[in-house]
């Protein structure tokens, strides 16, 4: 926070009647510290002798300062969050007023891209209106000054800048919640094993923005994870819930002795990447396979086919 501007004094022998003056003060603390609106009117009084501020023409006090009383306040202990889609999640907005200040009305609006929308308000007389999944406390908002806002049920759609906007039957004030939505990614690793070579495809869902990586690796028997940057990837997905799809897809190469290819995920809602890995048999090993397999089916198939004959050649009994 900024420190106030040093105020010079300058002396009126005959000053002029002094009315009280009122001003507006919005202060943000730097990081993630709380946000104020203040209403504030002077104190001080005109005089013989008194200094007054150059510029305001107001009365000063003895330490140079213009003295001022807070009449009304509005404050948020987090002017920005990031909460998880579908989660619950309360915006902190709070007010104290002079005690001859009677609240009137509370709103909250939601601002995004261009657009704004009514989340929820409380008018005295009215109760309370607004969309569903929003709520306030109307009982917190008289006794406790408590305004703050509480979502259900978090969507997409749900992200954006929050207006907290307070009146009394004198005053208007204000503070912004920045809320970012996110969502988790999944990570499935599939192998199309009929294939030579085999095509591998990392498929990535449900994550939410659009803040995400996906890389590849490849690590042989007894060697260490090296890149793989030849992967080609699938156009950009979209679903209902506004969450995001994409898939990466890769040839492997296995070598001689096979290798292990693996998948990462990094997104901005993920304190680690998310892998996922699978074993690439070399082609050999996998066409061995296969003629095992295909052995072992045709075995199965002819051990039925004489039980079958053998059922049909049994006496039937009279």
């Amino acid at each position: 926070m900024s420190p106030p501007s040093p105020l010079r004094p300058q002396t009126q022998q005959e000053p002029e009647a002094h009315a009280v003056t009122w001003f507006i003060a919005n202060v943000q603390v730097s990081g993630e510290g709380p946000g104020m609106s203040m209403v504030m009117k002077t104190l001080g009084k005109a005089g013989p002798g008194v200094a007054l501020h150059p510029l305001l023409n107001l009365p000063l006090s003895p330490q140079g300062t213009v003295q001022m009383a807070v009449e009304f306040q509005v404050t948020t202990q987090t002017p920005s969050l990031t909460s998880l889609l579908k989660s619950a999640v309360t915006l902190h907005c709070s007010f104290s007023t002079a005690s001859s200040e009677a609240l009137t009305r509370v709103e909250w609006r939601l601002q995004h891209q261009g657009s704004g929308r009514l989340v929820s308000s409380w008018t005295v007389g009215q109760g309370q209106a607004g969309q569903k999944g929003a709520s306030l406390e109307p009982q917190q908002l008289q006794t406790a000054g408590n305004a703050s806002l509480t979502l259900a049920s978090l969507t997409v759609k749900d992200e954006g800048a929050y207006i907290c906007q307070i009146t009394t039957s004198r005053y208007q004030a204000q503070q912004i919640v920045q809320l970012s939505v996110q969502a988790l990614p999944k990570v499935k690793l599939s192998q199309a094993s009929e294939a030579l070579p085999s095509s591998l495809t990392c498929h990535v869902t449900g994550f939410y923005p659009l803040d995400m990586a996906v890389t590849w690796s490849r690590q042989e028997v007894g060697g260490a994870p090296t890149p793989v940057s030849d992967a080609s990837f699938s156009s950009l997905r979209q679903n209902a819930a506004g969450t995001y799809s994409i898939s990466s897809f890769l040839v492997a190469e296995p070598g001689s002795e096979g290798a292990t290819y693996t998948c990462h995920v990094t997104h901005i809602s993920l304190q680690e990447p998310l892998v996922a890995s699978t074993q690439v048999a070399p082609p050999e090993q996998r066409t061995g396979f296969g003629i095992l397999v295909a052995s072992g089916l045709f075995l199965i198939t002819l051990w039925l086919l004489v039980l079958q004959r053998q059922h049909a050649t049994l006496p039937r009994s009279a």
